[in-house]
């Protein structure tokens, strides 16, 4: 099926995971005030992820990517919209994670000591329970060093979302947005719009 002029997803099908290189399928026993209880959870990496806002387009710069789990639970989105972001499985300072993940998907270079954090949350909190640290920084064109798209053959797309029409963009159910990028937004709002 061609979901646009750059999505073209082919031949989806599901398969037992066997050998998994970055979650982990489990079950969890427990007993919870004398009851015996189980969960299936997913171990996974934790995560940092990067509201990047572009200071002279006065816009968010996000990314686009196909999601397959969110595709095939709701085939309607055949695409998420989300912050810059990346699993932490490096043994790096977190700020240095996150440079990298910016020049990466985003092909910004931005220096570690414009890079802020605002908070840290917990995400799938009924799956994997994984921690996401949420980072700040602002970019221009000087900043532009490549393309950007990711890396080993990822295939991500990036758009800037005006400021003026971000608020719109958060609540237009017909794009897929991730929690931690509507959060990212708001906390923008609270903070610099004042």
């Amino acid at each position: 099926m061609n979901l646009n002029n750059s999505f073209t997803i082919t031949n989806i099908s599901t398969t037992t995971l066997e050998n998994p290189k970055f979650v982990q399928p489990l079950r969890i026993n427990y007993t919870q005030n004398g009851s015996k209880k189980t969960w299936e959870a997913v171990k996974s990496h934790d995560s940092v992820s990067i509201l990047l806002y572009h200071t002279s387009k006065k816009a968010f710069l996000v990314v686009k990517q196909f999601r397959p789990p969110v595709y095939i639970h709701h085939n309607e989105y055949p695409f998420t919209y989300e912050l810059c972001a990346g699993i932490i499985d490096k043994n790096l300072p977190l700020p240095q994670i996150v440079k990298e993940e910016i020049d990466e998907e985003c092909g910004y270079t931005v220096k570690l000591e414009n890079i802020s954090k605002i908070n840290s949350f917990i995400t799938n909190v009924g799956v994997s329970g994984s921690k996401q640290y949420l980072y700040f920084a602002n970019i221009d064109e000087s900043m532009k060093t490549h393309a950007g798209g990711g890396i080993n053959d990822e295939q991500i797309e990036l758009e800037f979302i005006p400021i003026k029409e971000s608020k719109k963009f958060i609540y237009d159910e017909t794009k897929a947005k991730s929690p931690g990028l509507i959060s990212a937004f708001y906390w923008f709002y609270e903070n610099h719009l004042k």
